[in-house]
């Protein structure tokens, strides 16, 4: 995003996800044949709305980014777990384990370090759109249990992608992408959303769920350092120190629940 020409977040979150749906489609297609639309079809209900809340995600990405630093986006972003931890608690009655809640609050006070940053620069609006992306995650999560569904990750994503380009396609138009953009926006689709959606879901035959929230915790360190080095974007320094907080207390809680589950069979998402 920040070596493209164009600078409309709503053309931007299009193309995005179209290059996705491409992708996956051709995935699906490849990997079931003339099965790939019955295993999309298959999604349902369940499938449907947490497609929706991948929408409102996929849209909530793109214009936080637009309106504060990487940094300060993925920090807010890698709360999610937290957000389902805490949805579940409050909608499903879900027991949250006491090193959860103390992570909980230590990841908001890094959290509140951050936004004092983003106010002192005039970031504070995005950060505070970032908040939509680890909400819909854990409304999803909820949402999916509630329901006690078990749903196919990559037509659910694929589903989100055709949603989320037919609403957004309206407020891109007229179209101003061309040559370089469209370079850039088709790996941050199929790179970025379609092959690691593809990449995760694989992963998650073989890691249990701690395993895999510790490999997501690389996102924020990573997404964070690459801006930093490669387009000179540095964070603040609340940001650093926010950013810290934050991503110490999301390890330390699933080292203790890998520790606490170490053996247990790997959680299977189809």
């Amino acid at each position: 995003m920040r070596n493209m020409q164009i600078t409309d977040s709503w053309e931007i979150t299009f193309w995005r996800s179209v290059f996705m749906a491409l992708f996956l489609g051709g995935w699906l297609w490849q990997q079931h044949g003339g099965e790939a639309w019955q295993r999309i079809r298959a999604v349902g209900v369940p499938g449907l709305a947490s497609g929706s809340l991948l929408t409102v995600m996929f849209i909530g990405f793109i214009f936080a980014v637009s309106h504060t630093t990487v940094a300060n986006t993925l920090i807010v972003i890698s709360s999610a777990p937290f957000f389902a931890a805490l949805f579940g608690w409050l909608f499903l009655r879900e027991h949250v384990p006491l090193r959860t809640w103390l992570a909980m609050f230590a990841a908001f006070l890094g959290i509140v370090v951050m936004f004092l940053g983003a106010t002192a620069h005039d970031r504070w609006t995005g950060a505070l759109i970032a908040v939509v992306v680890p909400v819909g995650y854990g409304l999803n999560v909820a949402l999916l249990r509630h329901m006690h569904a078990t749903v196919d990750m990559i037509p659910a994503v694929l589903v989100a992608g055709v949603i989320s380009a037919a609403l957004t396609l309206p407020l891109a138009l007229p179209i101003s992408a061309s040559g370089r953009d469209f370079v850039l926006l088709a790996i941050m689709g199929a790179v970025q959303l379609g092959l690691g959606c593809v990449l995760m879901t694989i992963a998650s035959r073989a890691l249990s769920a701690a395993e895999l929230g510790l490999v997501s915790i690389l996102e924020t360190v990573f997404g964070t350092l690459s801006v930093w080095v490669l387009v000179g974007e540095r964070p603040s320094d609340a940001a650093l120190i926010g950013g810290a907080i934050v991503i110490g207390a999301l390890a330390i809680n699933q080292l203790i629940a890998l520790r606490k589950h170490k053996g247990a069979a790997p959680v299977v998402i189809t």
